[in-house]
């Protein structure tokens, strides 16, 4: 296909009518079931701009997608396919992990394992782009959308979205069988927001928006990326959607990034409200300027842009680069040779929610699933008499938020685990809700609780408590929760919790009253297998946390890798007032990042480096002994951090610049190795330029940010010591 000879075939009303992104329910073709998210308003948009716009968001499987894209052929002149774009974030059918708890697998194998299936799924059944995935670094719990992150680390964050893409997009976009395009979000910085509250304002320098924010980013479109969506949020003052400085100056000047700019749901016509725009026309200027390419379900585009152009204001050729742009990306994905591409409505029978998915499900459940406290009551013994208790026992609600094609009914509880693991039969008290308990219920649940030996206590966060628009101001368990908890204590205080939810909690009222604590997240398809073995030890838990848990929320934002103070608390002068600290409560997360147990217990000695000082173009060894002191076989995440401790610019306490997944059987012992370059060492100057300064650096590796070992080196410029 010519793009240049069908752009010039194509009248200027065409050309933007292809900028504009439309629900699938508004096509011809729609079965009218879709599930749309965000706000609908009236779009004043004629069946004309329908039949030539050049995409569709959303859409239910392959008949429903097949017949939008049948119609539209016969119904656009120039015979442009739609590109079909949907929300598949941590699965499609088959419902993995949210992208929180799988990052806490701490396996890029793992997660891009994942995302594969994901695109087979979505590929078979007509989908072309995936809004996914979403990389914005995460320091606050309170915000909704921490279940679709990947935590509190640039550098974890870096190489999941790289997993991710690969994942989504195989090898290579062109020729990769069953795959669909990646749209890298929310561009950029959506997980500063202030307060943790959903499509609030983000305020930072330029050069924390470069050093911890935009790596993540920067990866995904380094693994090619197709696409990129802009965040709701401000920046320097400015709404991301008409951020000329941030979407053409950085994204497209800088990076070189040549490929599709989508806006978020709305987001151009928002630039209204955010007080930078007076009226839609000005909205739409700004947004094409910025060179935001599709508008998604605002119509400014459609409405103004030729009168702007008309005007002067803006010059065809803006909206040519764009439409070459998704003509570009379509002609990329062979949709102008075959419009339904990998669409088969046979073989998605078999491929969709397959057996084989469905194991895989479970694995990375069970690879996701952080044990947070264990009073040596886990694992249990399968022969025991087991309480299930609370609004988890039996619930289907584990499959979390944007588990959009996913079903409930497919839902493998925790229940149908348990009863599938464990060889006696266990006694069950469902409560029906997170927020409600009946009399009937509670007295129930306290008469099982008096006559097992153990309690399973499932309690959580409903799948809309968190996601977008659920933020929380209080980010404890509701208040009923807590008080099933304290009743159950009162009769039998063998109790594990297992929480369900999106987000780091704030557990101080839990911790009391549990013997073991076993984060589980929303687990999905295969979730309620996956959790009974980890409480049983048919699986060994090793997933550890890839974001902070508030002691309380007062913390918030609280991360490992924070700077130091000019007046930082000293340990061995607890009651100094004038330091950096709380008077009511410690500066720690209750669970720091990279935090995990197991029934294993490692141990860490003979760190060792090869060398005491690092050269520009030298490689620095650094080794560190390993021991399973327990009599179970185990996996351990070992990690590697770094501190710099003189800079142009105060640097982390600590960054995690490397970790090894390892497993060690019984008192077995390994020596684990990670190579140090002077790259991983560089960070960004005052100045914006990213380089290493000479002087000393502390290495620490560890079984977490908050429990490591420690040796030092110097870094020394070549040049300096001639």
């Amino acid at each position: 296909m010519d793009i240049d000879a069908l752009l010039k075939q194509m009248t200027l009303d065409e050309k933007i009518d292809q900028l504009m992104q439309l629900a699938a329910f508004l096509f011809d073709g729609a079965s009218h079931e879709g599930e749309i998210t965000g706000p609908l308003s009236d779009l004043g948009i004629s069946s004309q701009t329908i039949h030539n716009s050049g995409s569709v968001l959303g859409g239910s499987g392959a008949a429903e997608i097949k017949r939008i894209q049948e119609a539209h052929l016969t119904t656009n002149r120039l015979n442009i396919p739609l590109l079909i774009m949907a929300d598949i974030i941590h699965g499609y059918k088959t419902i993995f992990p949210h992208n929180l708890a799988l990052s806490c697998s701490f396996d890029p194998e793992l997660v891009e394992e994942t995302a594969r299936i994901a695109a087979k799924e979505a590929a078979v059944s007509g989908i072309h782009v995936t809004f996914a995935p979403m990389v914005d670094l995460v320091r606050d719990p309170r915000w909704g959308r921490v279940m679709e992150s990947t935590g509190e680390d640039p550098y974890l964050n870096s190489e999941l979205a790289r997993a991710f893409v690969r994942g989504f997009q195989g090898q290579d976009i062109q020729t990769s069988k069953d795959s669909v395009a990646a749209c890298v979000k929310h561009f950029a910085a959506y997980g500063a927001i202030e307060a943790g509250r959903d499509y609030n304002t983000v305020n930072m320098s330029e050069r924390e928006l470069r050093e911890v924010y935009l790596p993540g980013y920067k990866a995904a479109l380094d693994e090619n990326a197709q696409m990129v969506m802009t965040a709701f949020n401000t920046i320097d003052g400015k709404p991301c959607s008409g951020n000329k400085a941030l979407m053409r100056n950085l994204l497209r000047d800088e990076w070189g990034f040549n490929g599709v700019v989508i806006s978020d749901w709305g987001s151009i016509r928002e630039l209204i409200p955010h007080g930078v725009a007076e009226n839609e026309k000005e909205a739409a200027a700004l947004a094409i300027e910025a060179g935001v390419d599709i508008e998604m379900m605002t119509s400014t585009y459609v409405s103004h842009l030729k009168e702007l152009i008309k005007e002067g204001t803006i010059e065809e050729s803006r909206i040519d680069e764009s439409v070459r742009r998704i003509l570009k990306l379509k002609q990329t994905l062979g949709l102008f040779e075959n419009p339904y591409r990998f669409l088969d409505e046979d073989k998605a029978k078999d491929v969709i929610f397959s057996e084989e998915h469905r194991l895989v499900a479970r694995r990375a459940a069970e690879e996701s699933i952080v044990l947070l406290e264990n009073d040596g009551i886990l694992p249990i013994n399968k022969g025991d008499d087991v309480g299930l208790i609370g609004p988890f026992a039996e619930s289907q609600d584990l499959l979390g938020p944007w588990s959009w094609i996913g079903d409930k009914n497919d839902v493998e509880t925790l229940a149908m685990g348990i009863k599938k693991v464990f060889s006696k039969p266990i006694s069950i008290s469902s409560i029906q809700s997170v927020h409600a308990i009946e009399q009937e219920e509670l007295v129930s649940a306290i008469e099982v609780a008096k006559k097992v030996d153990t309690v399973i206590l499932a309690l959580g966060e409903s799948s809309d408590m968190s996601g977008e628009g659920g933020s929380r101001s209080k980010i404890d368990l509701p208040e009923i929760q807590l008080e099933l908890l304290k009743k159950i204590h009162e009769v039998n205080n063998n109790i594990v919790v297992v929480l369900i939810n999106g987000r780091p909690l704030d557990l101080t009222h839990v911790t009391p009253f549990a013997k073991a604590i076993v984060e589980a997240w929303f687990p999905g398809s295969s979730g309620g297998t996956a959790i009974a073995r980890i409480l049983s030890g048919d699986k060994n838990p090793s997933a550890k946390l890839t974001m902070s848990f508030p002691d309380t929320v007062g913390q918030i934002p609280v991360y490992y890798n924070h700077h130091n103070t000019g007046r930082p608390l000293d340990h061995n002068n607890p009651h100094n007032r004038y330091v950096s600290k709380f008077i009511d409560g410690p500066n720690m997360p209750r669970y720091p990042f990279g935090y995990g147990l197991s029934y294993s217990s490692f141990e860490y000695s003979e760190l060792e480096l090869s060398q005491s000082v690092l050269r520009d173009s030298k490689t620095l060894y650094v080794s560190v002994k390993v021991k399973n002191t327990k009599e179970r076989s185990g996996d351990e995440i070992v990690q590697l951090y770094t501190r710099d401790h003189v800079g142009e610019v105060v640097r982390p306490l600590k960054e995690l610049k490397a970790f090894k997944k390892i497993h060690l059987e019984s008192e077995e012992s390994k020596t684990v190795t990670f190579a140090v370059t002077e790259e991983m060492l560089r960070y960004t100057h005052s100045d914006l330029t990213c380089y290493t300064d000479p002087g000393e650096f502390t290495v620490f590796v560890g079984t977490s940010s908050a429990n490591t070992i420690e040796a030092s080196f110097k870094y020394q410029i070549e040049s300096e010591e001639k």
